[in-house]
């Protein structure tokens, strides 16, 4: 198995988003907190719904990734999550839609919205975090290539300026008879 990459959404006041296996994800506790619901009821509904939930839309953390998350989660160490009996889901973007429409609360249709305006807006972060890095590269280009050329000059010029410091070469004598 690959080496497992957690990184956690910097975005304080956000649910908490984190991206685990090349996904961003929201766990099944902070899933029914916002849905108003008991962390059971919501995973009862999804083993009861396992259909409707592929791994592109909810998946078992394994226990490395639980721990890993945990080390860098203070607050997972210390509330939800301590004693848990089974490894937690997580849900991507579209298994938290899926997870409001098998839940059928109003509460769960409302938060739903909100946590998909919040995967929407991390991925416009995203790619105007890449859209930024390619102009950066771009710039950097043009700029060391410009050095290199203003190097050239600079080197030429001190090359001049050494030429003109030398001392003037005595006037030889010609060879032979005047």
């Amino acid at each position: 198995m690959a080496k497992t990459h957690i990184a956690p959404t910097p975005r304080p006041g956000s649910p908490r988003i984190f991206t685990v296996r090349e996904h961003r994800v929201i766990l099944d506790s902070d899933l029914a907190q916002l849905y108003g619901v008991p962390l059971k009821r919501l995973n009862q509904q999804v083993r009861r719904n396992q259909e409707r939930f592929p791994d592109d839309f909810a998946f078992t953390l394994s226990a490395e990734e639980w721990q890993i998350l945990r080390l860098q989660n203070e607050s997972l160490s210390s509330a939800h999550g301590k004693h848990r009996k089974f490894q937690p889901y997580v849900f991507t973007e579209h298994g938290v839609l899926m997870a409001a429409g098998v839940l059928n609360s109003g509460r769960a249709i409302e938060v739903s919205i909100y946590i998909a305006r919040t995967f929407v807006a991390m991925r416009d972060a995203l790619a105007n975090t890449r859209e930024f890095s390619k102009k950066l590269d771009a710039l950097e280009r043009r700029l060391e290539s410009r050095l290199i050329e203003h190097d050239q000059a600079i080197a030429d010029l001190l090359g001049a300026i050494r030429e003109l410091m030398k001392p003037p070469q005595p006037p030889r004598r010609p060879i032979g008879f005047s």
